[in-house]
């Protein structure tokens, strides 16, 4: 099944007509209808909308396997059904400043001593969260917001198509930053792909990324005067 007739399941499927659902993925009618007859693909940015808010399943809608929606509605891109929310917890804030990045942060976290601590209801566990800079998932994450994280011990653990924090090496030095992990055409490599258009997709190798986070949550401060 080509990617136009999927994604016109989906949308019978959830019973929206095309103004419904060129609305959700922020394209107009006439640009739905190109996706759906095969005249046009479908962007990064539109299936990470599918994946992370319509629950679809990113392995059906990229080669047919398994089923269209993940099984749990409240769950995206296969989050483990343990993944439950706590009544209240503390989460420790840290600087990568201070930390030196996120690869001593990960791997002695108990020595490290947090700058702050969060204290929110409702969430699943969260290992730390830190301050995030640039604006390649914005509007979703806007440089100064703070994300909560919990930390990926494995990377063949990752849920495809969600969002993570990451620790990458360029030229020697660490790089932080926040992006959707979806599978890669090319062999060892994972690719990037950000929420904010202006910033294209990258495929980057698997043993450069030196530490990952699955992103939990996100926190906005927005100051009155």
């Amino acid at each position: 099944m080509e990617t136009g007739d999927k994604l016109k399941l989906i949308r019978k499927t959830l019973s929206m007509t095309q103004e419904q659902l060129a609305q959700r993925l922020g394209v107009g009618k006439a640009a739905l209808s190109m996706i759906e007859t095969g005249k046009a693909g479908l962007s990064s940015r539109n299936r990470n909308i599918l994946v992370q808010e319509l629950n679809v399943n990113p392995e059906w809608l990229d080669d047919g396997r398994g089923e269209m929606f993940n099984a749990d509605p409240d769950l995206t891109a296969f989050r483990l059904r343990t993944d439950n929310s706590l009544p209240m917890q503390s989460v420790p804030l840290y600087s990568t400043k201070g930390t030196a990045g996120l690869v001593p942060l990960f791997a002695d976290d108990t020595q490290i001593k947090p700058v702050n601590w969060i204290h929110i209801p409702d969430l699943p566990k969260c290992d730390g969260a830190i301050h995030v800079a640039g604006d390649s998932m914005y509007p979703i994450i806007k440089s100064g917001d703070i994300v909560l994280y919990k930390q990926l011990h494995d990377l063949n653990d990752i849920f495809w198509g969600d969002m993570y924090l990451l620790s990458i090496e360029i030229d020697g030095e660490e790089f932080i930053t926040v992006k959707y992990v979806q599978k890669s055409d090319v062999e060892g490599c994972v690719k990037l792909v950000s929420q904010n258009p202006h910033h294209a997709d990258k495929d980057i190798a698997m043993n450069r990324i030196r530490a990952i986070a699955l992103v939990k949550a996100s926190i906005r401060m927005n100051t009155m005067r």
